[in-house]
């Protein structure tokens, strides 16, 4: 499809690619990776023909079309947002409106028979073209896109030039994606979505019938779209087929060999060196130490990339907050005529870690300024428990920097002064190195303030942490920074990201905001969706934890347990079990009793001395008879845990044996007959989950029941 040879760039002294050699065929789906500043956008540039190489070459076909994406700066005007869209499919307007002059003609009484004649030619060739190009189903594909992209119906009629930069941009996205050109070039195209809407990207890019390439920093995005990866380092491009996780593991291998290639080279022509000063002044070695020293010039270095240290940070202590932290009572908040919330009540409880998930514009950003305290609810009241010691970062942090100062003393003014030593450490892990600290904040870039806000964060103590996209314009090595602090934190969470490996790492809580609500739902961002697909497990607007059994595997899984009781007991335990009310006696005992009017006073004076011999035996027999049933439960339990695990390592077998078809070559080259081995794949996964749920429970059942039995 297009091909690059021996391309070269550089900018001044700094050189990008270096006789670069790359292809790329039909239908794949390729990330472009590497560190900051690499030229991963120069290189998409150049393929759109938007930048000239200083020598190479780039090979298109003549009948290529290129689409791309650049990470901003688009807009558009003049039309109606569905106008716009649908100006991707140009070719079919013009014969639409060609076909729509050729109809008014045709009804016109003066136009001579001859002509008629061949306007109806014409006409009837127009159609036939537009018929096969599937120019009758525009509006449909048009109204999809946008809908996808989060645009709802209401917009369609707006004009473009009354959307803001990140709307502007998905408005770009929506016309590359309906004019399906053979090559599509996104750079960063999730940095405006919503998570929904990257869902559907994700969907949508799979079944995309051409090649893409795209530059994200969106880990799980690229995992769940890209079959290979090109790594862009030391001005070369290495291939690496798999998604973006397996990347990470040949990747570290490759440059560990690398590296360990080049502390050989160094220690032997340290050895040579040493030869040659040992002997260069005698006479008898002259002709060896000659050989030695044209042997070292024709030594070509092994090149390395700088070596990255793993930067872990914790965040400063600080007091535990009370169980409660916040609360939202019947809270109401609108802006004029609009009514973000209606009725919201919220609680929010010491150690959540809590996801605000919904689509752009449904009030996430409002429901984090009204837990944070920045605005008060029109209605209702906010509460704070005890002890807060809240931490919110906004959307705008960034914007509230100050100019004046630098890089450096932005976060040495706000540190405490145990954690000033760490600034540098910090910095260096979001990318701010050398003299970069010594910047003034007024000359910094959009992307290098939020990094710069976020890292201040870390510095600052709380145990609640309130954070509006904090992952927005960080790279993958700074995310990890911040998600490795997030993981360890102590405190309560409540954020906001559009990026899912983020969510799917941190949060186990969910709030969708939508419609002027808040709905909870307990659980991991998988199971939000879950949970979706299944609405028939939503509870009167909420959904129930799993401990209560409402999940549909909770009760499978508490019947498992309750089987193994069942089993265990004997016939006469069994029945003496279904006789008994509310866990207490059996109802022979308790009419007996109340026949004989005997009550506990009368028991108290007959038999208050001494407690015969008969009592104790009968009490002896009940004692071993419970210790049977216990041990009967037991070992079915331990049965039960023994057949799970053999379970489970056979679906783990399956799972490894369809992983190393999957890590083929050309694997995804045709997704329809690969569609049926990844379901397969998806299914064992959540069938060794549900699995190692059933696992847990009876573990924890086994050890509850000994610790019983031995109290």
């Amino acid at each position: 499809m297009i091909q690059l040879s021996e391309l070269t760039k550089s900018f001044g002294d700094r050189v990008l690619f270096d006789s670069v050699t790359w292809q790329i065929t039909d239908r794949e789906r390729i990330g472009l990776c590497g560190p900051n500043g690499a030229g991963k956008t120069t290189l998409l540039r150049m393929m759109a023909g938007l930048e000239e190489a200083d020598s190479g070459a780039i090979l298109r076909p003549a009948s290529l079309t290129v689409g791309y994406l650049p990470q901003d700066g688009l807009t558009h005007a003049g039309r109606t947002l569905v106008d716009e869209a649908a100006a991707a499919f140009g070719d079919l307007l013009a014969i639409k409106a060609e076909m729509h002059a050729l109809e008014e003609r045709l009804g016109h009484p003066s136009i001579p028979e001859s002509e008629h004649d061949s306007m109806l030619v014409r006409y009837s060739d127009l159609q036939d073209r537009f018929r096969l190009h599937d120019g009758y189903s525009i509006d449909l594909k048009t109204a999809t896109v946008l809908s996808g992209l989060g645009f709802k119906r209401a917009d369609f009629e707006r004009p473009t030039e009354t959307f803001s930069g990140g709307w502007q941009m998905r408005i770009a996205l929506a016309k590359l994606l309906l004019g399906q050109p053979n090559l599509l070039l996104l750079d960063e195209p999730t940095n405006h979505l919503d998570l929904e809407a990257r869902n559907w990207l994700e969907t949508y890019l799979n079944d995309y019938p051409h090649a893409v390439i795209l530059v994200s920093h969106d880990r799980f995005f690229l995992d769940a779209v890209v079959t290979r990866i090109a790594d862009l380092t030391l001005r070369k491009l290495t291939d690496y087929v798999g998604n973006y996780s397996a990347y990470l593991v040949e990747h570290q291998a490759r440059i560990d060999a690398l590296r360990k290639a080049k502390r050989e080279q160094d220690e032997e022509i340290a050895r040579i060196r040493m030869f040659i000063d040992r002997f260069r002044y005698q006479a008898t070695k002259a002709s060896q130490v000659q050989s030695r020293i044209k042997l070292i010039e024709k030594v070509v270095p092994i090149e390395v990339p700088p070596e990255h240290k793993r930067i872990h940070f914790d965040f400063p202590t600080c007091g535990k907050s009370g169980r409660t932290v916040l609360e939202l009572k019947s809270a109401r908040k609108a802006y004029g005529d609009l009514v973000v919330f209606r009725h919201v009540d919220l609680h929010i409880e010491r150690g959540d870690r809590i996801a605000l998930v919904g689509s752009n514009g449904a009030g996430k950003s409002t429901l984090m300024r009204m837990l944070s305290g920045a605005e008060s609810p029109d209605d209702g009241r906010r509460v704070e428990g005890h002890n807060l010691v809240i931490q919110y970062f906004a959307q705008d942090e960034a914007t509230r920097l100050d100019p004046s100062l630098t890089v450096y003393e932005t976060l040495a003014s706000g540190s405490p002064l145990q954690m000033v030593p760490m600034i540098r450490h910090i910095l260096g892990g979001f990318l701010f190195s050398g003299d970069d600290v010594y910047k003034p904040v007024r000359v910094l870039s959009g992307g290098e303030r939020t990094r710069l806000a976020v890292a201040r964060m870390l510095l600052c103590p709380s145990n609640t942490l309130l954070l509006d996209e904090p992952t927005n314009h960080l790279d993958l090595d700074s995310k990890e920074v911040l998600l490795d602090a997030l993981v360890d934190y102590g405190g309560t969470l409540s954020f906001v990201s559009h990026d899912r490996y983020f969510v799917e790492r941190l949060a186990t809580k969910i709030i969708e905001v939508a419609n002027g609500q808040a709905i909870v739902y307990p659980g991991t961002y998988k199971e939000y969706l879950w949970h979706k697909d299944h609405p028939q497990g939503l509870q009167d607007g909420r959904i129930a934890g799993w401990q209560d059994g409402s999940h549909p595997n909770a009760g499978r899984r508490h019947s498992v347990l309750d089987t193994h009781e069942r089993s265990a007991r004997g016939p006469s335990e069994r029945k003496a079990a279904s006789e008994t009310s509310g866990g207490g006696a059996p109802r022979e005992v308790k009419n007996a009793a109340s026949a004989s009017g005997v009550g506990p006073h009368a028991i108290k004076n007959d038999g208050a001395s001494r407690e015969s011999q008969k009592d104790r035996n009968e009490n002896k027999k009940r004692a071993d008879a419970e210790g049977r049933r216990r041990e009967r439960v037991k070992q079915a339990r331990r049965a039960e845990i023994d057949q799970l695990e053999t379970r489970i390592a056979s679906c783990e077998a399956a799972i490894r044996e369809i992983e190393q078809k999957m890590a083929a070559p050309g694997f995804y080259n045709d997704r329809i007959a690969a569609q049926p081995l990844i379901d397969q794949h998806q299914a064992l996964m959540w069938q060794v989950g549900d699995l190692m749920h059933q696992w847990e429970e009876l573990h924890v059942a086994t050890g509850l029941a000994e610790v019983r039995q031995n109290g």
